[in-house]
């Protein structure tokens, strides 16, 4: 069973953070300094477990382009089978019970993650960028 959950304790943030490392900066060779970018203090993060194991994280942000969905990670042994989905439902829920009607969310959205954001009606908007030597497009959605 997937259990996701707002980051509420140090520890859980840790947690988070180690999905992150083992995501994106082991697997996907993400320089640190790129993914620990200094704005994890003042973002709203969520950690996914599987039978108590941290397997899954997210994080959103306001900024002044609108609310930014971010650092969507999940181990490599996990998935298919759910998180990734599980994440994002429980970060829209938040951003839909904090932001008003009409607020742009948005995020950068690997290619092959891009399936799951257009199932909750982020759409694909301009060329291909590459971010963290890694292919992506940005994604937008008005929150209704």
């Amino acid at each position: 069973m997937i259990r996701v959950k707002k980051i509420e304790t140090d520890q859980e943030l840790q947690q988070a953070f180690k999905v992150r490392e083992v995501v994106f900066i082991d697997e996907q060779a993400c320089p640190p300094e790129e993914e620990f970018d200094g704005f994890d203090d003042e973002s709203i993060h969520f950690i996914a477990y599987i039978s108590g194991e941290p397997v899954g994280t997210s994080r959103y942000r306001t900024t002044d382009k609108g609310v930014k969905l971010e650092r969507f990670a999940v181990l490599k042994e996990h998935r298919g089978k759910g998180v990734g989905k599980r994440l994002v439902q429980t970060a829209l829920g938040q951003i839909e019970t904090t932001f008003e009607s009409g607020t742009l969310l948005y995020l950068h959205a690997q290619l092959d993650a891009m399936p799951l954001y257009s199932r909750y009606g982020f759409q694909k908007v301009g060329e291909k960028f590459v971010e963290a030597s890694i292919e992506h497009f940005l994604m937008k959605k008005v929150l209704s």
